[in-house]
């Protein structure tokens, strides 16, 4: 497996026991398999770990000339004893054997791809319902005062208020409400969706009967 982590104490005692009886990482001179580890070290091994401190000192020696040191520096992983457990976990990748290889994909990612396919199934289920189920309608029921300019004719004035038809409007019951000196107004209900009309629109189409409509006023308005 090769040297690992040469920064931790776990790493370095790796080092300073493969370095015991010898005087190099590789051969009998400088190579770049030192120039690789001296790298990695990076700062001076303590001074318990008399064997990789002796080295690291003779191979900084070298440090101007290191450019020029022979070999072919490789992955620090090749450098070092054969057999290492990695504490640190790292290669575990790199060292799995070629058969643990999955070319197909493994369960795993099956698993992944029937579960997003359930879960793009469960989605269009329930967007499939909640178009099907009904929209509540907001609507709201309206009482509204209309005075006349006199009260002669109301049965008339009241079947000009019906004439109004628009999409979202029903009209309801009427009565006559006196208001003093024997005059009367109408009071009429409706019930309005409050997407499809306002009372804004109900009192200009209503103030449009101005022979008949003195004024119009919303005497009660309650959501249903």
């Amino acid at each position: 497996m090769g040297f690992r982590d040469l920064k931790s104490p776990a790493g370095l005692q790796v080092l300073n026991d493969y370095l015991a009886d010898k005087s190099y990482n590789e051969g009998y001179v400088p190579s770049e398999a030192d120039v690789a580890v001296f790298e990695a070290v990076s700062d001076p091994p303590p001074v318990d770990l008399c064997h990789a401190l002796r080295w690291y000192n003779h191979v900084k020696s070298y440090e101007k000339e290191m450019a020029s040191i022979p070999g072919v520096k490789k992955a620090l992983g090749k450098y070092g004893p054969a057999n290492v457990e990695d504490t640190t976990g790292s290669g575990a990748t790199d060292n799995r054997d070629d058969d643990d290889i999955d070319l197909f994909g493994s369960d795993e990612e099956e698993e992944s791809e029937d579960a997003k396919r359930l879960r793009e199934e469960r989605l269009a289920q329930f967007e499939s319902k909640k178009a099907k189920k009904p929209t509540l309608v907001a609507k709201s029921s309206t009482l509204l005062d209309v005075k006349p300019w006199n009260d002669k004719d109301m049965a008339k004035l009241e079947e000009y208020f019906r004439s109004i038809q628009v999409d979202g409007l029903v009209w309801g019951s009427s009565k006559l409400v006196p208001v003093g000196y024997g005059i009367k107004k109408l009071q009429i209900q409706c019930v309005i969706e409050d997407d499809k009309v306002g009372t804004d629109m109900l009192e200009e189409q209503i103030t449009a009967f101005e022979d008949y409509v003195q004024s119009m006023d919303v005497a009660a308005f309650n959501k249903i």
